[in-house]
């Protein structure tokens, strides 16, 4: 038997969840035929590329993020240093889920979340065609899509579970993507998170710490039931993924010379902020 393509292996995927798609520009119900071609009635269409993810940019998007950025992201995060923060997401998910990675870039969160449940279905949007990219060639058995969340591709009440993780979010979009009894999971630094680069990268600057308050404080007055857990670790890090921690966080473009820079441990340090509607 034939194998098949990224792509028609991903065509064959995503028929099973079309329901879910709804057209950008009109909100219509979308169909995906036999080339990866998807549309809805009005004839908007987007194209699967050839590696197997949705394009649904309705407009020209220039971003800042590189491919380099995105491989250097997935090394780190394959290399477990996520791994206690993922166990705990994981643990909060229980029953048959649908989710959605909002700026998943690529895609190393979710598809290592997903591996602890099985038969969920994950679903990654990121504005970065860059980062869908990588999450499409390091990543099978997932959708994939680039897009924006202020034109979603999604029908309401698509999902049981929305991931943000370190990245800006869209509250009444989450609101409107959500299943009834759904749950907005949003990772946001703490005052030690990669402490040991801020250091560097900010030394005696007002940079040098940090507060995620006004962002707290937005989630609370966003959702009518809001739990928030703390989790902090430090652990060694290998020499050769300190470069790779620092070109994949803004704080690392701050510094000049990246050879320099020691790295012998890094601290983990976040707010796990869950929001009910």
């Amino acid at each position: 038997m034939k194998q098949l393509s990224k792509k028609e292996a991903s065509i064959y995927y995503i028929k099973q969840y079309i329901s879910i798609f709804a057209c950008p520009f009109c909100q219509m119900e979308m169909q995906l035929n036999d080339t990866g071609t998807m549309s809805c009635v009005n004839k908007h269409s987007f194209d699967m590329a050839k590696q197997g993810y949705m394009n649904f940019m309705t407009k020209p998007v220039v971003s800042m993020y590189s491919k380099e950025l995105f491989e250097a992201r997935q090394q780190v995060i394959a290399s477990g240093l996520y791994d206690p923060l993922q166990q705990v997401i994981a643990d909060l998910l229980t029953g048959e889920q649908r989710i959605l990675d909002t700026g998943c870039g690529e895609g190393s969160h979710l598809a290592r979340i997903c591996t602890q449940l099985p038969n969920a279905l994950g679903v990654g949007i990121d504005i970065a065609k860059e980062g869908i990219l990588a999450a499409a060639k390091f990543y099978s058995e997932k959708i994939w899509c680039v897009g924006d969340l202020a034109n979603s591709p999604f029908q309401s009440e698509s999902f049981t579970t929305i991931l943000n993780i370190l990245s800006p979010a869209n509250y009444e979009e989450f609101k409107r993507l959500l299943n009834p009894n759904g749950k907005v999971i949003k990772v946001v630094p703490q005052t030690d998170y990669l402490k040991e680069i801020r250091v560097q990268a900010f030394a005696d600057s007002e940079k040098e710490s940090y507060s995620n308050a006004q962002t707290v404080e937005r989630f609370k007055e966003s959702f009518a039931k809001v739990n928030v857990q703390r989790i902090t670790y430090t652990v060694p890090l290998a020499t050769e993924l300190a470069p790779k921690l620092l070109q994949m966080t803004p704080m690392g473009w701050h510094i000049e010379n990246i050879a320099a820079v020691e790295l012998p441990q890094i601290t983990i340090d976040v707010d796990i902020l869950v929001g009910e509607v």
